[in-house]
């Protein structure tokens, strides 16, 4: 299901999927090791955007 909602995602090319191995999508939300993860990424993205 992620990579096709990816694939439909138009309107630009500034995209990416982001896939944390190891994990479920819930388990990004409560596990710090995959929350950590999840959060690095976040910050690199809202430090170049904003």
């Amino acid at each position: 299901m992620t990579e096709d909602a990816f694939a439909k995602a138009t309107g630009t090319k500034d995209k990416e999927l982001f896939l944390i191995d190891g994990t479920t999508h819930i388990e990004t939300y409560w596990v710090p090791k995959y929350v950590d993860q999840a959060m690095q990424k976040l910050d690199v993205f809202f430090n170049k955007k904003i």
